[in-house]
């Protein structure tokens, strides 16, 4: 019996001099109580685990959707390069065209 239970048994027979029955159930109690403290700090655990799960894929989600972002600035970027390049080509074709014209 771990010693809480051997504590809390022991402060309920001073207290009160248990009949073996009550005797018997307070020992149970006890080992009970420390069995609900153990499948307590499992399930802790547990979603303590699962939590830190959870946040790992939330950060992985971030981190794509960081990069989904890049790649789009990027294409951006590569698009206003294309309209600047035939922006200019257009500029050049428009004073070819003046100066034959002349």
């Amino acid at each position: 019996m771990p010693v809480v239970c051997y504590v809390a048994y022991h402060i309920c027979i001073y207290y009160k001099t248990p009949s073996p029955t009550e005797r018997r159930i307070l020992r149970l109690a006890a080992i009970n109580i420390v069995d609900c403290i153990k499948v307590n700090v499992k399930f802790r655990l547990y979603y303590k685990k699962r939590e830190r799960e959870r946040e790992r894929k939330r950060k992985r989600g971030e981190r794509e959707r960081e990069r989904e972002r890049e790649t789009e600035r990027e294409r951006e970027r590569e698009r206003e390069r294309e309209r600047e390049k035939t922006e200019r080509q257009r500029e050049i074709g428009q004073r070819e065209r003046q100066t034959r014209d002349r």
